[in-house]
């Protein structure tokens, strides 16, 4: 009778930690789907704004021919980001890639030509209506990051997040030159 109630309690003991490793699993596998998707949608946006960046470089270029280091590292950048082989990847890229891209916009304030131009103008507005878009979505991407760095070294997630290679995930950052105000300039 004793040996029946011990194998029992094991029984149910092991169906516990079974159980309970399931439970981390599958929250592991939702907070790194999570991120995914919300990078996805990032992506999106991104490939929107790198599409649009050749042609700011293009107006850009006839009125600035010094600055082709700048352009030519805009250029690149984008290159990279849209060949990049995956999202630690692409999230490098683009936050270089957000630094560069400010500074280009920067240096078009030196150049009134620049900024009568309708077509950098038609430009530079869908590149900041995607520019909003993508800080709405940097937001819930960041936040999902986040949620998956504490979930894989929360404790007992740890011990199964490290063995099945669920590392830590890098956020998408903001430059210093994006963070700057100067105030309303008229």
């Amino acid at each position: 009778m004793n040996h029946i109630i011990l194998i029992i309690v094991l029984a149910l003991i092991l169906v516990y930690i079974v159980s309970s490793g399931v439970k981390i699993y599958n929250r592991l596998v939702m907070f790194n789907q999570n991120v995914d998707k919300n990078f996805a949608n990032i992506d999106v946006l991104l490939k929107q704004r790198a599409e649009e960046i050749p042609e700011l470089v293009k107006i850009v270029k006839k009125y600035m021919e010094y600055e082709e280091g700048l352009l030519t590292k805009v250029t690149e950048l984008r290159t990279r980001y849209l060949n990049a082989s995956n999202n630690d990847n692409k999230v490098k890229a683009a936050n270089e890639l957000n630094k560069a891209f400010a500074n280009i916009l920067a240096v078009s304030e030196n150049y009134p030509d620049v900024k009568a131009n309708s077509s950098f103008l038609s430009l530079q507005q869908k590149v900041s209506e995607l520019e909003n878009h993508l800080a709405d979505r940097r937001e819930l991407y960041n936040d999902s990051v986040n949620l998956y760095n504490i979930g894989i070294n929360e404790f007992p997630a740890l011990l199964l997040a490290k063995p099945m290679g669920y590392g830590k995930k890098q956020l998408l950052q903001i430059s210093e030159k994006e963070k700057q105000y100067d105030g309303v300039q008229f």
